[in-house]
């Protein structure tokens, strides 16, 4: 962090202008020697300053510069942003210039992973940095902005709290048993505040995980028998015709995939082969797809055919689903019916569709809607933790507390339950960035885009 560091901070192409950034020591002396205009050093500080871009021979381009001292910056360091014209060859040339009079290209994600290190923003928030960028839904904007101000994190820093104030305890308890004054911290005490932080822990999960729905939508893949109406189904909710769709059975060989925002949420929908038994090998390949996108989307919708009968390879497919958050739909309800209904008694979810006029469309969001409770999501108030890694911290230390509460229904000792406390209170220090990893840390920035 000794050096300073340059990059393209807007997207890269023709447009109006470019932002290349700097930021280290010697931000300022690097734009010096290449700024034709007012002394940079001598300027006050978060200050436009018009000018030229120049080499030793040429003017390459006209800029605004402005200049921002630290401590008051993004990265707590100086920090020079060059305004130029925004056509991809005078970009490049000002940053070349940048280059070679000092100033090294930055990583990807390395001004936020340095505002982190200087102690100006917590991963959280980084995160926060990084799912703005990326949102692609109102909702999701609003989610991220809630974890760029620092609410997430200041949820897991009051834990942490409860937590060391908890362990401090327990540890003069320990080292000062003879003194009378000092509460002593029993298994009875310890009980209610274990539950305490077991609930915050479990609402911070659960918010969490909508969190991760409103961040990367509902990944749902449409499986049936070939010539269910599936291709017919994802063209519906998209509003138009994505998918081939054809009486020829297998007409689908390979994955369509297509999206749809429902209350703000993403849904990510994946038309699949027809699963059948076959010899055409492509047509094998696809079926082979579909079976292994059963175990790794959020939604199945799962299409059965009103004018057939319930088959074998139905039943198979819809016991492997049971236990997973499905939809199964009935689908040509506009046909004579022969399928019998009562070998789906011990199913839910079921609503009838057909795609000549649209029947069962409404009914069809309403059930996604429901079973997500994407009527509740509140960005406001929620706090979120999408990382994956963070979420699974704190799964991890929602375990390690009910691991403590049976050790005290077992009266192990409360010195060994220290341990266990001691860990959790380092997960979540490790979400927030109070203690961690450096493979980790060079991971998560490694996601950002160039320049940021």
């Amino acid at each position: 962090m000794d050096d300073t560091i340059v990059g393209i901070s807007t997207t890269q192409g023709v447009g109006a202008i470019s932002i290349i950034r700097l930021s280290g020591k010697d931000a300022i002396n690097v734009a010096s020697k290449i700024f034709l205009g007012k002394k940079l050093n001598e300027v006050d500080t978060h200050t436009i300053n018009y000018g030229y871009i120049v080499n030793e021979k040429e003017k390459i381009d006209e800029v605004l510069v402005s200049v921002m001292k630290k401590p008051n910056t993004y990265t707590k360091e100086d920090i020079v942003e060059i305004n130029c014209h925004g056509g991809i060859s005078s970009t490049n040339k000002v940053l070349e210039m940048c280059l070679l009079n000092g100033a090294r290209l930055a990583e990807p994600g390395e001004f936020t992973k340095r505002a982190f290190l200087n102690g100006r923003i917590d991963l959280t928030q980084a995160e926060g940095v990084m799912n703005l960028i990326n949102s692609k839904t109102e909702q999701a904007r609003k989610m991220s902005i809630n974890q760029l101000n620092g609410k997430s994190a200041f949820k897991i820093k009051e834990l942490r709290q409860f937590l060391i104030e908890i362990i401090a305890q327990i540890e003069v308890n320990i080292d000062y048993p003879e003194y009378e004054d000092i509460e002593q911290l029993e298994n009875e005490h310890l009980k209610p505040k274990l539950y305490k932080v077991k609930e915050e822990l479990k609402k911070i999960i659960t918010d969490s995980e909508h969190g991760r729905i409103i961040k990367e939508g509902i990944d749902t893949v449409i499986i049936g028998r070939p010539n269910v109406g599936k291709s017919s189904i994802l063209n519906m909710l998209l509003e138009q015709d994505k998918a081939i769709v054809t009486e020829i059975a297998g007409t689908t060989r390979d994955i369509v995939e297509g999206q749809i925002n429902l209350e703000g949420i993403l849904i990510n929908l994946i038309d699949t082969a027809g699963i059948r038994k076959t010899e055409d090998v492509v047509e094998k390949i696809g079926v082979e797809k579909s079976l292994e996108l059963l175990e790794k989307n959020d939604l199945i919708l799962y299409i059965l055919n009103n004018n057939e009968n319930i088959s074998e390879e139905d039943l198979e497919i819809l016991n492997k689903i049971k236990n997973k958050n499905y939809i199964i739909i009935i689908n040509k309800n506009d046909l004579h019916s022969k399928i019998d209904i009562n070998k789906l008694n011990h199913f839910k979810n079921i609503i009838y569709m057909n795609t000549i006029d649209k029947q069962g469309l409404k009914e069809l969001k309403e059930k996604i809607k429901e079973l997500y409770k994407l009527d509740i999501i509140n960005t406001n108030e929620m706090t979120y933790i999408t990382n994956t890694k963070s979420l699974s911290l704190l799964k991890k230390s929602l375990k390690e507390i009910e691991n403590i509460e049976t050790g005290l229904e077992n009266d192990i000792p409360i010195d060994l339950l220290e341990i266990d406390l001691k860990q959790i209170w380092n997960n979540l220090g490790e979400i927030t960035g109070e203690t961690f990893q450096d493979e980790l840390i060079n991971q998560l920035f490694s996601q950002f885009c160039l320049g940021k």
